[in-house]
């Protein structure tokens, strides 16, 4: 910036984007000091460099304000992973399947596994059947993002919240409320964190 700039000669660019021009750097100074504004080099790497003449103070307090609200704004990816049987229990697959409801209410993406073991592993449909019946019930509040695959003996699908859904989760987070109740201990799910996968069991 101004005087630390060590090029004989800039690609100078005005203060509303205009093309000044190859000029000396002695001439582009004194231009940036006749209209009060600083000479910013902003490409560097350039042949000549591109210097642009700006209020440099205005421009590291604008661009601030617009990192912070960048951060702000940015929405933290997690993933939850919940594990069910192909035979599982009526009464635990509705637990499960609260726990799906809850983390697709705070705007988290659900990795579902079914577990085959033994002779399960002949069954596939058993697996496709309930993961179906688990994106029917749950279609309300999200979407399934990876088609139910085989992985070895596990068959994977990725559920996603709406966009309507985790619009909620953020602006209920923002608001101080709790988007949807955390786990607790004993239900075996840690706490969330960005781009890292929960499991429960």
């Amino acid at each position: 910036m101004n005087e630390q700039i060590r090029a004989r000669e800039v690609r100078l660019v005005g203060p509303e984007g205009e093309q000044v021009g190859i000029v000396p750097l002695e001439r582009a100074l004194q231009l940036a000091a006749d209209v009060d504004l600083d000479l910013v080099e902003v490409a560097p790497m350039a042949r000549p460099p591109v210097c642009k003449l700006m209020d440099f103070g205005k421009f590291k307090y604008e661009s601030a304000l617009k990192a912070r609200e960048a951060r702000r704004n940015q929405q933290q990816t997690v993933i939850k992973e919940m594990k069910l049987r192909p035979k599982i229990d009526p009464h635990d697959y509705e637990t499960k399947k609260g726990h799906v409801v809850r983390f697709l209410k705070a705007g988290d993406k659900v990795k579902v596994t079914i577990m085959f073991r033994g002779r399960e592993q002949s069954r596939p449909e058993l697996g496709f059947r309930l993961l179906r019946r688990l994106s029917e019930e749950i279609s309300e509040l999200g979407f399934v993002e990876a088609s139910p695959k085989q992985d070895g003996r596990n068959m994977i699908m990725v559920l996603a919240p709406h966009r309507a859904t985790k619009a909620a989760a953020v602006a209920a987070t923002a608001a101080g409320a709790k988007p949807g109740r955390e786990p607790r201990e004993d239900e075996g799910a840690a706490p969330a964190a960005p781009a890292e996968t929960t499991v429960v069991e």
